[in-house]
């Protein structure tokens, strides 16, 4: 691929890497890209994937910019207030690099538009803040065979996990960490239960990491490991998450086989 002039100089620091180079670039600028909710973790996120030169990025977030997300959600102004976050964080994309494309989706994600959607990206970057959301991105992208970088934030605590159990390689899925959403009201949202504002851009912008890792195939992948960062004590953790054999969706004798137990 030949760059221009314009793209050798803003991605100068990219290619001068050895381990980025003008290959990796030039994946980074044909990935395509989903990123689930423009929030406190879709916003960061957004941002580098796309001052990195992701190509395309897919958005998907019903809701509109409010007053309380703003301490957090650094993508959306206080003149965007009311504006659909998808169109707001389209605008501020295009500020940061004109030379990206971004297709916003607004519209709740449910599993009668999981499969288009997902469909015309490359990788998936969950960023939701539900579980019910997270359950049917996961089973959706293992059953259409497309990676998924995840991550969740609550008060001062952050996680991170890559999923690639469609490779049949022996690597987990969201399931074979959490089986089930917990019963209602056991795990507080972040309406009920706070967040730390900073935490949100600490743990999306890790999460551009992996996303970029993932795509540009260097480093060491998140698969099969889930990393928890804590704010208040500055502690990182690396945990091992192995294959469940008996997982509903990719273990042995899976009994989830389409997305019909998903709730449309």
């Amino acid at each position: 691929m030949d760059f221009t002039d314009d793209q050798v100089q803003r991605y100068a620091r990219h290619i001068v890497l050895p381990e980025v180079g003008g290959a990796g670039q030039e994946k980074l600028l044909n990935a395509r890209v989903l990123v689930i909710g423009a929030g406190g973790l879709g916003a960061p996120l957004l941002m580098y994937l796309a001052a990195a030169g992701v190509g395309t990025l897919g958005v998907i977030d019903h809701d509109v910019v409010d007053l309380s997300n703003l301490h957090r959600q650094v993508i959306h102004g206080t003149g965007k207030l009311g504006k659909a976050k998808v169109d707001s964080a389209a605008s501020s994309i295009a500020d940061i690099n004109p030379e990206v494309s971004v297709v916003p989706h607004q519209a709740r994600l449910t599993a009668a538009n999981v499969d288009t959607l997902i469909g015309g990206y490359d990788l998936i970057a969950d960023g939701s803040d539900n579980f019910e959301t997270r359950f049917l991105v996961n089973d959706a992208c293992h059953l259409a065979g497309k990676t998924l970088v995840s991550a969740a934030i609550l008060r001062f605590e952050g996680q991170i996990a890559t999923f690639r159990s469609a490779r049949g390689q022996g690597e987990p899925c969201y399931r074979c960490l959490y089986r089930e959403a917990p019963p209602p009201g056991l795990v507080p949202s972040c309406s009920e239960g706070g967040v730390l504002g900073a935490l949100a851009g600490a743990v999306g912008s890790l999460q551009a990491i992996e996303v970029l890792k993932e795509i540009m195939s260097i480093g060491d992948s998140l698969a099969g490991w889930l990393m928890i960062y804590d704010a208040l004590t500055s502690d990182v953790q690396k945990m091992k998450l192995p294959r469940d054999p008996v997982c509903p969706l990719c273990g042995d004798a899976p009994s989830i086989t389409d997305l019909s137990a998903h709730a449309a």
